[in-house]
């Protein structure tokens, strides 16, 4: 069993900025493709932004490119989303997601909200 952890969610005005943060195992971390999924209510789960196993390659969804940032330190063992000038339709809990030999893992979730 994998276990990812994730931390940094809150409340916040729009505009502002929040760092979330994930951990996984140190001995499977460097090995694997890493993601953040975020889910609004009454609305399906979506990749909000993945990252490859060295950092170097990073994709976004278009409604949070130039807000949002993914990266990893794979000696901590932690993964990052950088998220600023945010928005209430970014409102949602975000989730920490990997993929090992085709088994899917996720984080227990943190709630994000934006509001005034």
């Amino acid at each position: 069993q994998v276990q990812l952890v994730e931390s940094g969610g809150g409340l916040v005005q729009p505009g502002g900025s929040l760092r979330l943060s994930c951990t996984a195992p140190r001995h499977i971390f460097k090995f694997y493709t890493m993601a953040w999924y975020r889910q609004a209510p009454g609305k399906e789960r979506e990749l909000v932004a993945g990252i490859n196993t060295s950092g170097g390659i990073t994709n976004y969804i278009l409604s949070v490119k130039g807000r949002f940032t993914i990266s990893r330190d794979n000696v901590k063992n932690t993964m990052y989303l950088q998220m600023n000038s945010l928005k209430p339709e970014d409102t949602a809990v975000y989730y920490c997601h990997t993929s090992i030999d085709g088994s899917t893992y996720w984080g227990q979730g943190t709630q994000v909200t934006v509001s005034l």
